[in-house]
């Protein structure tokens, strides 16, 4: 009787992508809010503790800041599939599926972000269950394989997030000045001078009062003093 093909090692497809593989297999996007780094990480974080096992990812604090919906909509993207039912808690290499599924084509496959959309009827909770039982034997790493990842950590996560919540300030700060000035240039007939060290303005410009009379009802426009 043949020995079975351990899971790390399947006859088919490579259950991991090595830094010296071809370059096209790396290929995706990340979703927006991410870099190349996090996606990286997020990729080693479900390779060690699942997919969809948000919860033991926030508490490794290997991504301090991101949230559940976030951590999927990037898994979406490196799988290249819409559906993560098929894969819950399997502790696999998403580029591995990601690549499968970059080659499939046909006229029912829809994709979107690069992923391919769910079409037809939802499945059921058995067909989940075979599909899931078919990618453990066919995707998954052995044990000795992703208890060993590290994941990197902050040198201190508290001080991540309070440099993340200053920064959320001051884009919010950001966003009130600017949408201030937006609110003075709407003022017919007003000076304004504009908080910007690049292109500072001290009046309306032609463009401005072109903008703003075409805003005005025809018989109501301002005369503007220049």
């Amino acid at each position: 009787m043949s020995s079975a093909t351990p899971r790390s090692m399947t006859a088919g497809a490579r259950n991991i992508l090595r830094s010296n593989d071809s370059a096209s297999l790396w290929n995706y996007t990340v979703a927006p809010g991410w870099s190349m780094k996090e996606a990286e990480i997020l990729r080693n974080a479900l390779m060690k503790f699942g997919v969809g096992n948000w919860s033991k990812i926030i508490e490794s604090n290997c991504l301090v800041g991101k949230t559940n919906a976030q951590m999927n909509l990037q898994t979406q993207r490196m799988l290249g599939q819409q559906s993560t039912a098929e894969f819950a808690g399997l502790h696999i290499d998403p580029r591995v599926i990601g690549q499968k599924n970059s080659l499939i084509q046909g006229e029912h496959i829809r994709r979107k972000n690069g992923c391919i959309v769910n079409t037809g009827a939802k499945l059921s909770r058995e067909e989940i269950r075979r599909r899931v039982g078919e990618n453990r034997e066919q995707y998954e790493l052995a044990e000795e394989e992703w208890s060993v990842i590290e994941l990197p950590l902050p040198e201190d996560p508290q001080l991540l997030l309070e440099a993340k919540k200053s920064e959320k300030i001051r884009l919010e700060l950001e966003l009130k000045n600017v949408q201030r000035q937006i609110a003075m240039l709407r003022k017919p007939g007003r000076k304004i001078e504009l908080d910007s060290s690049e292109s500072p303005k001290t009046e309306l410009d032609d463009e401005d009062r072109d903008e703003m009379l075409e805003d005005q009802p025809l018989g109501k426009r301002p005369r503007i003093e220049v």
